[in-house]
């Protein structure tokens, strides 16, 4: 797994939910066994095969956050340099064929959710955007071709 970059928040709401997955979902799942171990035979208990089910993939969610946690590097905000584009970035683009206009903000992988306008450095998008500068044309391949953005404005 590579090295992931957040905001302050979006660090805090990951070490928020593996404490919820640690301290409320594990204990839970934990109970479902135990219950359905008291009911006698195991191999015929769907319960018991349907909870040791999901504790193994609570395990695995909990062993992939830790994963992502250590990998992860808060950022300084105010060291973000907005003559280019970067991480954090937002950034007001325009696709050059039709006119329209995007705004989007520059989030690490997990951060990414299009709703908030905020799309992964991962992305098509986001990978082709990143360095750009304003007035720049960022020629960016996407599932349906090619398209071409111009940069706007950068901002913080």
């Amino acid at each position: 797994m590579g090295l992931s970059y957040y905001t302050p928040e979006g660090y805090k709401k990951l070490k928020d939910e593996l404490y919820e997955l640690e301290h409320v979902e594990r204990p839970k799942v934990s109970q479902q066994i135990a219950e359905a171990r008291d009911k006698g035979d195991l191999s015929e208990n769907a319960e018991y095969d349907a909870a040791k089910e999901a504790q193994g993939l609570l395990e695995a969610r909990i062993a992939k956050m830790k994963e992502t946690l250590a990998n992860g590097r808060i950022i300084d905000e105010s060291t973000i340099d907005t003559s280019s584009v970067h991480i954090l970035c937002n950034v007001k683009i325009k696709q050059v064929k039709t006119g329209k206009e995007f705004n989007y903000k520059l989030v690490a992988e997990n951060e990414a959710n299009l709703k908030e306008g905020k799309i992964s450095i991962e992305s098509p998008i986001g990978k082709g955007l990143l360095g750009k500068k304003v007035g720049d044309i960022a020629p960016i391949e996407v599932p349906n071709g090619k398209m071409e953005f111009e940069v706007l404005e950068i901002s913080f």
